[in-house]
């Protein structure tokens, strides 16, 4: 057989045509065309995408709090805090690594999310200068602030994500260039020095805003560095998958045990399940999440970290960093994996650890928060693994600046990640809060108007506004606790929504349609440490509020340090039907205010009955260790007063319960 072959594709593959002529065979190829594989081409499509900012504004209670947010500490830290008012960043003398990278990455959305001129203002004056002293070799902002590495990648990872943010909101033409040349220099310092400590366990941060560029740009090389920079960062699917550390940690203190880099890289397996990763990336944030549930978890849906895990003893901390990570963290998977368990524990997260670690007015913050928070004053002697003694206080930097810098991110990205759009057309509701949602859908303007007081009342109104008919699908998060969810449409009933899955409305909206979804809060007791038990309905855990008696520190002017005294008891074992819980507590709803998340302001209490145990106190300046249950007391039956936990300073959410059988004669 005598054959004759054209390659033109890479692969040279050979289809054979046969022929007779003269009595032999020929085989003459026919040729098969192949296009090189691109980098990109590993990329799996996102079940969501997130909206540019802007695209959805915060509306009742969720503005009051970024209102309240940014008249503390939030809006005015350039004003008087050196690391970013005189931040390396902007060509002064202060620190020029992550801090000023940091509160820029929550107080861009803040300023656009409130539309506020004078918030904005601030804004363009650290852009500015930052976009207009790019290094020649690319590089942003400071080389070295002196106190660091010279070319350490970990603040870009931060800077990055401002960025994107920044060029969402003012569509400054300089952002994309200057990303993409940084980027650039980012790939040659990495290829010289692989990433390391900070950036090495929080890669994926880096990725995330590498993909938006792409998006942008389709430049091939950005998914080529993505792939390099997951190679080089932690492996935390792998890690959790052979978990050590199954109590608290201590004596040994490693970056893997560290509780903001756990928060981090709860996105990192499903960052890189988009990038090319197996099946397990893509379920590896359940894992996490289990894991840490069961050896360091906590009644606020966090785990402890003060600063390494912790345990699971209610009197331990978590860190306010680790929260807003945490939080963000859940916002990336929910736009990557479309999984509904990721808004039932972000909200779980965002409506009680976020508001219960800042005192009401936001002009003050706490390090660490405590479910078991019954005091918060200077402790030499104190419970925490590796944090210092003020690392409880209300205050501008308490322990650690690093919070001060990152808190902003919670409220503002939360709400910027309550919609996200379906890649084929229509929008999902990932988190309820209210607000309004912009965005076009198939070329048609739409418009949603999220009206509500969840998560402290049971029913959400949406209005969907088409500017022409259009049919599309709206994706509406039944929660895994709602069972029994309603939803109608211009009054009559939808389908079954079934708890815990996405309930997919696909029909042709014309004009304006009523929505209303009514979600059953029924009241769950969780059994948690020692065979205690929290008090969850809905999104709120449920807090014995203490009373509090609030003792000025020292001055930080314009705000102040804290310490926190309790006024009221606050050791109590609860009576209560564990099966039944509804049987045992009673809830009454009060008039929302302007500070729904403060002690006076809470929305709704609940009545449950209780006897003092007098032999529970304190232990190292904290609540010991939550006595184990069932216990007996002798003392009267008294009602007690829960609130929404991210309602309280000072509180108990992690209970004993009685043993209410007869003695024996």
């Amino acid at each position: 057989m005598i054959k004759k072959t054209f390659d033109r594709g890479r692969l040279g593959l050979i289809v054979g045509v046969c022929f007779v002529l003269g009595g032999y065979s020929f085989a003459v190829a026919e040729p098969e065309v192949k296009t090189e594989r691109k980098p990109s081409d590993r990329l799996r499509p996102r079940a969501f995408q997130v909206l540019p900012l802007g695209a959805i504004k915060p509306e009742g209670w969720l503005k009051s709090q970024l209102r309240i947010q940014a008249d503390g500490l939030s809006g005015r830290l350039d004003e008087f805090w050196p690391d970013v008012k005189d931040s390396a960043w902007i060509g002064g003398k202060a620190e020029g690594w992550e801090r000023t990278p940091y509160w820029l990455d929550g107080f861009v959305p803040l300023a656009y999310e409130l539309d506020d001129p004078k918030l904005k203002e601030k804004v363009h004056k650290y852009f500015d200068y930052i976009l207009t002293h790019q290094h020649k070799d690319g590089w942003l902002g400071p080389v070295s602030d002196g106190k660091h590495p010279e070319y350490d990648a970990w603040p870009m990872f931060v800077m990055f994500k401002a960025l994107v943010q920044y060029e969402e909101a003012t569509k400054d033409p300089r952002v994309v260039p200057a990303m993409l040349k940084c980027s650039k220099r980012i790939g040659e310092v990495i290829a010289k020095k692989p990433l390391f400590e900070w950036g090495k366990f929080r890669s994926a941060d880096l990725v995330v805003a590498l993909d938006w560029l792409y998006e942008k740009t389709h430049d091939e090389s950005l998914i080529e560095l993505s792939a390099e920079i997951l190679r080089q960062g932690f492996d935390w699917r792998g890690f959790y998958e052979r978990f050590p550390y199954q109590t608290r940690v201590e004596k040994i203190f490693s970056m893997d045990s560290h509780g903001v880099n756990t928060a981090m890289g709860w996105k990192f397996a499903g960052v890189r399940y988009r990038f090319g990763g197996d099946d397990k990336d893509r379920d590896a944030i359940f894992r996490m999440l289990e894991v840490l549930d069961r050896t360091h978890g906590q009644a606020n849906g966090l785990f402890s970290c003060d600063e390494h895990l912790a345990g699971l003893s209610p009197s331990q901390g978590s860190e306010l960093c680790t929260v807003v990570e945490a939080m963000y963290s859940l916002e990336t998977l929910a736009s990557i994996l479309g999984d509904p368990r990721l808004g039932d524990r972000l909200e779980l997260l965002t409506y009680n650890a976020l508001p219960a670690t800042f005192k009401p007015d936001m002009s003050a913050h706490q390090y660490d928060q405590q479910v078991n928070q019954v005091i918060c004053k200077v402790s030499h002697d104190r419970r925490f693994a590796t944090n210092g003694p003020e690392a409880n206080l209300f205050g501008l930097e308490p322990n650690f600046g690093c919070c001060t810098a990152n808190m902003h991110q919670g409220w503002p990205k939360f709400s910027a990640h309550l919609w996200m759009k379906i890649p084929a057309g229509g929008l999902a509701a990932i988190a309820y809060a209210p607000c309004s949602v912009s965005a076009e859908i198939a070329g048609v303007p739409v418009n949603v108007q999220v009206r509500t007081d969840y998560p402290f009342r049971e029913t959400i109104a949406i209005e969907v506004k088409a500017s022409r008919e259009a049919r599309f699908p709206l994706m509406l998060r039944i929660p895994a606790w709602a069972e029994g969810a309603k939803v109608e449409i211009a009054g009559e009933p939808a389908k079954t929504a079934n708890a815990g899955t996405f309930l997919t409305i696909d029909r042709v909206w014309k004009q304006t349609t009523q929505l209303s979804v009514h979600l059953p809060m029924r009241v769950r007791a969780l059994d948690g440490y020692r065979k205690a038990v929290s008090i969850e309905r809905g999104p709120l855990v449920y807090a014995l509020r203490v009373g509090t008696f609030w003792k000025r520190l020292r001055l930080n002017p314009p705000f102040d340090d804290w310490e926190v005294f309790p006024t009221t008891p606050w050791n109590y074992a609860l009576r209560i039907d564990r099966a039944h819980p509804e049987q045992s507590i009673t809830f009454h709803e009060r008039p929302i205010g302007d500070r729904p998340f403060s002690p006076e302001g809470a929305p709704i209490t609940a009545i449950v009955a209780a006897r003092s145990i007098p032999w529970w106190t304190l232990d190292k300046n904290a609540a010991a260790d939550v006595p184990e249950s069932p216990v007996r007391s002798d003392e009267p039956v008294v009602p007690l007063t829960l609130v929404p936990y991210g309602c309280t300073t000072l509180r108990v959410a992690s209970f004993p319960t009685l043993d209410e059988t007869p003695a024996p004669r």
